[in-house]
């Protein structure tokens, strides 16, 4: 795993990938400290909880090639032929791309030294924000180490992963809408209006319920909960093992 970790890392910076994605996220973190900074009020919360919303892409930029890269050089074949543990290779390749975001929020750990050599203060807020952008940077690096064992194309991984990650971003719209569709459906069958309200409401707090954003929106405030971390951690594991079960899947039909 160990090995696997510095050759991923290392490749970032081989390549113009590590380039772009730091480039991308210094850029971004940079407008927003700069813009509040000139502003005379600096608020890093809420700069962290901005850049959360870049996740859709920034991720699929440093994941694409985790997998896909190895299955377009034919190498992913080593994985497969010799006895290394595939969830080994799996979580290698998941804590060099942690590391890589690591190294990005380095420039918001500059804002927060100078916020406070201005007389800023950095409050349990801010730690608050910390904790909860790399549990949900976990939580989609998982999505997209996924994307990238389900096909040798980089542009078809960061597609599947930029939608997946999309699609979690606005679950608390969707869930409204969904809500609000089956009630209208409801009412049209016949069923009482109080009913089909009480039904569609109950499925809008179902998919809500799925919200990452909504469960950690406390945490900037210094309100720690630690299901909504658990909920992260649990979903990210997930999408890691079933990428180790592609992976084994592939290994077992090589023969």
């Amino acid at each position: 795993m160990i090995a696997i970790f510095k050759r991923e890392f290392l490749s970032y910076f081989r390549s113009p990938v590590g380039y772009v994605a730091i480039a991308i996220f210094s850029f971004l973190s940079g407008f927003l400290f700069y813009s509040q900074f000139s502003g005379g009020g600096v608020n890093l919360s809420s700069e962290i909880n901005s850049l959360r919303n870049f996740f859709v892409i920034i991720i699929p930029i440093i994941t694409m090639g985790l997998f896909a890269e190895d299955k377009k050089r034919g190498t992913e074949v080593l994985y497969y032929t010799t006895p290394v543990n595939l969830f080994s290779v799996v979580m290698g390749k998941f804590l060099a791309a942690t590391a890589l975001f690591a190294v990005m929020f380095s420039n918001v750990f500059i804002h927060m030294i100078v916020t406070k050599a201005c007389g800023g203060s950095v409050g349990v807020g801010v730690w608050g924000s910390v904790i909860v952008f790399f549990f949900m940077a976990f939580m989609f690096i998982g999505i997209g180490i996924l994307a990238s064992t389900i096909t040798d194309s980089q542009i078809i991984a960061a597609i599947f992963c930029f939608i997946m990650i999309l699609v979690i971003q606005l679950i608390s719209t969707i869930s409204t809408y969904f809500g609000n569709a089956v009630t209208a459906v409801l009412g049209n069958l016949g069923v009482n209006s109080e009913s089909a309200a009480k039904i569609g409401s109950k499925i809008t707090d179902g998919i809500s319920w799925l919200d990452p954003f909504a469960k950690t929106q406390d945490f900037r405030f210094g309100v720690f909960s630690v299901s909504a971390l658990l909920f992260c951690l649990s979903v990210a594991v997930l999408f890691l093992y079933l990428a180790f079960r592609v992976l084994e899947k592939k290994r077992w039909s090589q023969g």
